[in-house]
């Protein structure tokens, strides 16, 4: 059995998963959503990167998990990554869904697309935290209006002390076995860190037909796509 460790990008709680996680489980594996400091029912705690890196070692340890699937979604990419080798032999593969990656050194803030200056703005003027999207900017994603509702209505401040911390990372994430799902609709092509990765012999890539979000859009197909990488199998249909 595997057991399935999944994370979601800022904003966004475990029950983001709500539609991935049945599909799992049908499948006879374990599925096991995480909540980041800071965020949905743990909003107000103040979280650095490090602390979002050690909720996921902690979920791992609690547990008593092995043959670990770590997955993360946009930010949590980085702590995912980072949090991969701090579990050692417990770990089977790491996925990461349309996210970021971690470099040492780097944060989330100075990769902005923007550049750091405009997401440090953004920080500043929201005391500290990153306020979530609004319903407009989740158009051109694959989502219909009752998925972007669900996802604004349960979307809570993201703590900004997590974004600006930097990644530490003690070999280098290209050692890691590793799957990249490219969500096409965010973008044809992985960003350029993500392509040189994905020229070692232990990165797979993955593309999806959907949006940033497709846990939402397309869940059963996101699921049958984690069964796939971790060699496992499924019978789910699109949805």
């Amino acid at each position: 059995m595997t057991d399935y460790v999944l994370v979601a990008g800022a904003w966004l709680g475990a029950w983001a998963w709500d539609d991935v996680v049945p599909d799992l489980r049908a499948a006879g594996h374990g599925a096991h959503a995480v909540t980041l400091t800071g965020v949905a029912d743990k909003q107000g705690v103040p979280a650095g990167q490090k602390t979002h890196v050690q909720d996921i070692v902690d979920e791992v340890e609690r547990l008593g998990l092995r043959d670990v699937v770590l997955v993360g979604h946009s930010y949590a990419g980085i702590p995912v990554g980072q949090a991969a080798e701090r579990i050692g032999d417990r770990l089977r593969r790491v996925v990461f869904v349309d996210s970021s990656v971690p470099a040492d050194g780097e944060s989330f803030v100075s990769a902005w697309w923007q550049g750091p200056a405009a997401l440090e703005a953004v920080l500043a003027a929201n005391d500290g935290d990153w306020p979530p999207l609004t319903a407009p900017e989740f158009e051109g994603q694959g989502l219909d209006d009752a998925q972007i509702a669900r996802i604004v209505s349960g979307a809570t401040p993201h703590p900004g002390a997590s974004l600006s911390e930097p990644a530490a990372l003690s070999r280098p994430l290209g050692e890691l076995p590793a799957t990249y799902i490219k969500c096409l609709l965010d973008g044809p092509e992985p960003s350029d860190d993500v392509a040189e990765l994905l020229r070692g012999e232990g990165w797979r890539l993955r593309e999806m037909d959907t949006g940033h979000w497709p846990m939402f859009s397309r869940p059963r197909e996101l699921a049958r796509i984690l069964l796939a990488e971790a060699g496992a199998s499924s019978g789910s249909q699109d949805g």
